[in-house]
């Protein structure tokens, strides 16, 4: 586990940077996950790895899935490599949220943490600093500190000289660098599908200057010294198609969890990608639709320059297939988005505020949809700036900023801020499959 004693020191650059330092100079084969809700890290991730991140969060998937998730993050791979979230002890601020901080998640796998500390602005004061991240909690086992932003050669003197006389093992000093800074914007750093070949390099010029300044070999023997942990993982099984599913992607709607996909095909659909801005005609012959959040506010024009694509989306829903939108789904099925026309699916338009919603929502589902039935509970988080006017009444839901209402939901729409993981809720998959399933044979009846 890569943790950090904050945000901002520089955690997410050296998880993904060790990740393709071993991929690469190291010949490994590596898995990949971060703690928390978040999709841009893993996108890094996976560049850097050439596999799949897997999330682990246990507000949405409940505490009892994380090994099981984690398992399947390293199944088949040398080392599994595990990026925190915020500060090592920092978690959910909502009220009976179970913990969800990284010392929650490593103490649930057993993992060895490794934190990062940002010496920028201090010096020998940075013993003191990490020996109470080691002290804080006992359970959790810090087993030493990447120190990074070290100004100089003496600078690196000081800090370990003071590290070690704490008795602090220390796995690398990393130089002050502008290679190690990742453009960044609104929600975060840019995702990778925007600028894959950017980002490549990026990482490759990171892994450089760690190979020169962690100890690989001391922090592989700490992994392999980690406790065993034995979990069972269900194979998933090789379901018949039962529906095709148009699931939408490209750089404008990249948000979307491994987990989610693998339980629609599990639960037998075909799925089908999507993307607005390829130029691509729109597929004939889908029977769901699953639209992921992302980024669509950055290519709004863009999107709103492909009429056609834009009007066979909305025919389809308008006709009855059984759709899901979360988020930056949910603003494609908007009538406009900053003034630029979208799928004018629902009766709202979307507007961007300097206003950022954030955090984890309990939500209760008040009109039957195609992913749950009325009176469902479920979790799931919001990552926006932007508002829908109206909002919708679709679910009830309970933030930290109290309760609240949002969403337009109907027997064949399930359209609202809130991202869901399937890691826990494979029968959200199922019904969604049957669902399309059952408007499949409603159409081939009524040609």
């Amino acid at each position: 586990m890569i943790a950090g004693v904050s945000s901002g020191v520089g955690k997410t650059t050296i998880a993904a940077g060790l990740m393709r330092l071993l991929s690469t100079r190291a010949g490994l084969s590596v898995g990949a996950a971060k703690v928390g809700p978040d999709y841009i890290d893993p996108g890094f991730h996976r560049l850097a790895t050439g596999h799949p991140s897997r999330n682990l969060d246990a507000f949405l998937t409940g505490a009892a899935a994380l090994p099981r998730i984690a398992a399947r993050a390293g199944a088949g791979h040398d080392v599994l490599v595990i990026e925190g979230v915020m500060g090592l002890f920092d978690g959910a601020l909502l009220e009976g949220a179970p913990p969800t901080s990284t010392a929650a998640v490593a103490k649930a796998l057993q993992a060895p943490v490794v934190l990062v500390a940002d010496a920028g602005r201090t010096s020998t004061s940075i013993a003191a600093m990490v020996k109470g991240y080691l002290d804080y909690d006992p359970a959790v086992a810090v087993v030493g500190v990447i120190v990074n932003n070290v100004a100089s050669p003496s600078h690196a003197v000081a800090v370990r000289e003071a590290l070690s006389a704490a008795g602090i093992d220390v796995f690398g000093v990393v130089p002050r660098d502008n290679r190690l800074r990742i453009s960044s914007r609104h929600l975060g750093l840019v995702p990778v599908v925007e600028r894959p070949a950017e980002i490549a390099e990026r990482l490759d010029e990171v892994a450089a200057v760690l190979a020169n300044s962690l100890d690989l070999a001391a922090l592989l023997d700490r992994a392999r010294r980690a406790p065993k942990v034995t979990v069972a993982i269900p194979e998933l099984p090789e379901a018949v198609v039962r529906a095709r599913i148009g699931v939408v992607g490209g750089a404008a709607f990249s948000f979307v969890y491994p987990d989610n996909l693998e339980a629609l095909e599990a639960a037998g659909a075909e799925v089908v990608n999507l993307d607005p801005l390829s130029g691509a005609p729109f597929p004939d012959g889908l029977d769901g639709l699953y639209l992921p959040g992302g980024f669509p506010e950055v290519f709004a024009a863009d999107i709103a320059a492909h009429a056609a694509w834009r009007a066979k989306l909305k025919s389809l829903v308008g006709g009855g297939a059984p759709t899901w939108a979360e988020c930056g789904g949910l603003l494609l099925l908007a009538s406009s988005l900053d003034g630029a026309p979208m799928t004018g699916v629902i009766p709202a338009r979307a507007v961007m505020t300097e206003r950022l919603t954030l955090g984890y929502a309990e939500a209760r589902v008040v009109h039957t949809s195609p992913i749950a039935a009325a009176g469902t509970r479920l979790h799931g988080h919001e990552f926006h700036y932007s508002v829908l006017e109206p909002p919708g009444n679709g679910l009830a839901l309970r933030t930290r900023n109290g309760t609240d209402q949002g969403g337009y939901l109907s027997p064949t729409l399930f359209a609202s801020y809130l991202h869901l993981h399937l890691g826990a809720a494979p029968e959200i998959a199922r019904r969604f499959v049957r669902a399309s399933e059952g408007f499949r044979r409603l159409r081939a009846r009524s040609r």
